[in-house]
């Protein structure tokens, strides 16, 4: 089950979808109680464990958060291991003035952009596959 490795092929067959909710990051001790929380990604740090969640989730929880965000998830199986997708994508969003913060699932890569940004992202990206073509 193994995903697309080749850039080109990557960058010309992949599509982009917006999210409609708005994200934030939270960190959160490690052994603290996700008590009903779903966020789109965990990840264990030395300093604590980072979470994605929906800017509602995190308030209405009362926990500290930043960067309110768009997610964009990157319609194309890329390969775990594949080489220059993402740096690629990162390079043309940092060309348009944009911070990024990539996010691998075993499928696919999701993009989170800094709110009201997501259009000029989804723009970047198109263009991407475009010219790729």
């Amino acid at each position: 089950m193994s995903g697309e490795s080749d850039l080109r092929t990557l960058l010309r067959t992949m599509s982009a979808t917006l999210d409609t909710g708005l994200y934030v990051f939270v960190t959160m001790p490690e052994g603290m109680a996700l008590d009903g929380l779903r966020p789109r990604m965990m990840f264990r740090e030395t300093e604590g464990v980072t979470c994605i969640l929906r800017r509602e989730e995190a308030e209405a929880r009362g926990l500290a958060h930043e960067f309110p965000c768009r997610m964009i998830t990157l319609k194309v199986h890329s390969a775990l291991d594949a080489v220059g997708f993402l740096a690629r994508i990162t390079t043309a969003l940092a060309a348009h003035d944009m911070g990024v913060n990539p996010v691998s699932g075993f499928f696919h890569d999701h993009l989170f952009v800094p709110d009201g940004k997501e259009d000029l992202a989804l723009e970047v990206l198109r263009a991407l596959a475009r010219d790729a073509a």
